[in-house]
């Protein structure tokens, strides 16, 4: 492709409402326009990008035995009915009404659809084990879009189902696909973890998210020092030493703390660090109750933990008026002694004593408080986010705490939707079997975007090889310069014949500018083309990644490029 006759819209400054690296290079590098908010035109050169990883899934896919299809993203609100989402999914379900009023949703995912295409057609076990994929526009109303495709509305993603017999089946179409992941991420360059994580409103029994690391990242994950435990910090279990508190050393009193609502302020005006307070946080479920959760001052609240817990969907924090009726103070003084509430301890608290809590009580607090002599809570559980540091609860390790980017996520589904929906075969004995499924998603745009956020430098892009929309870039330092362009030509053509893909800067523009937009946009390979080197024989060579400078014979140029560009595919 000569660069003089492409769409490639580069920008010299970086738009203001673009705050990660990714968004800034993928709208700089003329990869992304907006459309909406959350809602992007992929251009030429993004396209392409996103193409190549579309390629790698796709073969991926099939060596694992997937088969593709494509289902419609405008999906009726009967099939989410039927499987009980329709009300359950909340506000990212897109719904909307067609001329005759009957309700429709944009398709976030597809469990529904391809549960009622494979209840429809197939029959026996003698057709499983099936597994059905798609590369397909999906669109989650998503509250605050932010970080142009690291989190739109609009996206593309790969989303491939499994269909088995038994649960040994589905386990063995899970390893499968997780295999299958591995390899895709790696082909496309970059460094990643399988973490465990929460199923969340898809369901199902376990799942793994696929996280790139990158200081940006939306998710904090946890990995062990020792072993091969990961986790996101959402999912991560905390081994927790269960040791007794100590006797009471101290009698219950009621303190003033005027005006001291927060844990710091309260630490800071006992003079007591603040892992010797307890925080009482007072929530509401979605199914309207209220709870008192208690977790050592210095901790957070793991909210997935305790809608586990809970059996709910989503918790938060209690309203003002509520927290003033239930404890008969302001926020900040709610405390478990004489509370009439349900109360949930994180298991850090049992091995506490003498610890200060809120006193139900304006500007004021209890100190000396102890487990069972002053309150005794409704349970015990593991209910705060991990941090690092803390112990690994598969072996003596600590956990390391990382940034990542979830560009692809795993699920069992057990028999959630082939129960709901009815799918179902005969087996060898001709009765009736409930399916066993797994989800299996990669968000494609996305892992574009995480790429870029785990390479590039303060110029632009630094691509991987194989998921660059061009793998050479040939700059002509002067196309006015009859013989430069000649050879220049020469090289595009010998290149292509080779099967390289080659962007060839032919553009009538000052040399400093076409190095700019070569860092810019990121191509793995630069040739750069002169009449000082041509007078020698040499082209030139950059390497984006590492900086590295050669000098190239030019009879030698097309072949070693090729080698160069066949050794990074491999």
């Amino acid at each position: 492709m000569r660069y003089s006759e492409y769409l490639l819209p580069t920008l010299k400054e970086t738009p203001a409402d673009a705050e990660v690296a990714s968004h800034q290079l993928m709208l700089r590098a003329g990869m992304i326009r907006k459309v909406a908010a959350g809602i992007y035109n992929y251009l030429p050169f993004g396209l392409r990008a996103v193409r190549k990883v579309e390629q790698i899934v796709r073969e991926e896919m099939e060596r694992a035995g997937a088969i593709e299809l494509l289902m419609p993203m405008v999906v009726p609100a009967e099939l989410w009915q039927e499987s009980g989402r329709w009300n359950d999914y909340g506000k990212e379900l897109l719904r909307i009404r067609d001329r005759k009023e009957a309700s429709f949703c944009l398709g976030p995912t597809h469990e529904e659809v391809v549960t009622d295409v494979v209840r429809g057609t197939v029959r026996s076990y003698r057709q499983l084990p099936l597994n059905l994929y798609q590369i397909q526009s999906k669109f989650r109303d998503e509250i605050r879009p932010r970080f142009g495709l690291m989190r739109g509305r609009e996206f593309i993603m790969k989303d491939a189902y499994s269909f088995d017999l038994d649960e040994a089946g589905a386990d063995v179409a899970y390893e499968k696909m997780f295999q299958a992941y591995s390899r895709i991420f790696q082909r496309c360059g970059l460094k990643f973890r399988a973490v465990e994580a929460d199923t969340g409103n898809i369901g199902g029994t376990s799942s793994h998210e696929f996280m790139v690391l990158a200081d940006a990242g939306e998710d904090a994950i946890v990995s062990c020092d020792s072993c091969s435990y990961a986790a996101n910090v959402e999912k991560a279990e905390l081994a927790v030493a269960e040791q007794p508190a100590k006797s009471p050393g101290a009698s219950l009193s009621r303190v003033a703390t005027p005006g001291k609502k927060s844990i710091e302020e309260v630490a800071a005006f006992l003079k007591t660090p603040p892992e010797q307070l307890v925080k009482t946080l007072l929530l509401q479920t979605d199914a309207g109750d209220t709870v008192a959760v208690l977790l050592r001052g210095d901790r957070e609240l793991n909210e997935i933990k305790l809608c586990r817990l809970l059996d709910c969907n989503q918790v938060e924090l209690a309203a003002e008026e509520v927290v003033q009726r239930v404890t008969g103070a302001p926020s900040g003084y709610a405390g478990p002694v004489g509370l009439s509430l349900p109360v949930y301890a994180d298991r850090e608290v049992r091995s506490m004593s003498d610890f200060t809590v809120g006193a139900n009580e304006a500007d004021h607090h209890f100190c000396g408080v102890n487990l069972e002599r002053d309150f005794t809570p409704t349970g015990f559980a593991d209910l705060r986010l991990a941090v690092a540091g803390d112990p690994c609860p598969r072996c003596s390790g600590k956990l390391e705490v990382w940034r990542g980017i979830e560009v692809g996520h795993v699920f069992k589904l057990g028999t959630k939707y082939s129960a709901t929906l009815g799918a179902t075969v005969l087996d060898d004995q001709g009765a009736e079997r409930e399916l066993f499924m797994g989800c299996y998603g990669i968000g494609i745009g996305r892992t574009v975007a995480a790429a870029i956020e785990q390479n590039h430098d303060a110029n632009g892009m630094i691509l991987p090889l194989p998921i660059a929309p061009f793998q050479v870039l040939i700059t002509v330092v002067n196309p006015r310069e009859e013989e430069v362009l000649a050879v220049a030509e020469e090289l595009y053509d010998g290149l292509r014949r080779q099967g390289v893909e080659v962007l060839l800067d032919d553009r009538d523009e000052r040399p400093g500018s076409k190095f700019k937009d070569a860092d810019l946009i990121g191509l793995p390979l630069r040739i750069t083309l002169g009449a000082r080197g041509l007078k020698e024989g040499t082209v030139e060579l950059q390497v984006r990644s590492s900086g590295e400078r050669q000098m190239l014979p030019l009879g030698e140029a097309v072949n070693l490029l090729v080698e160069r560009v066949r050794q990074a595919l491999v």
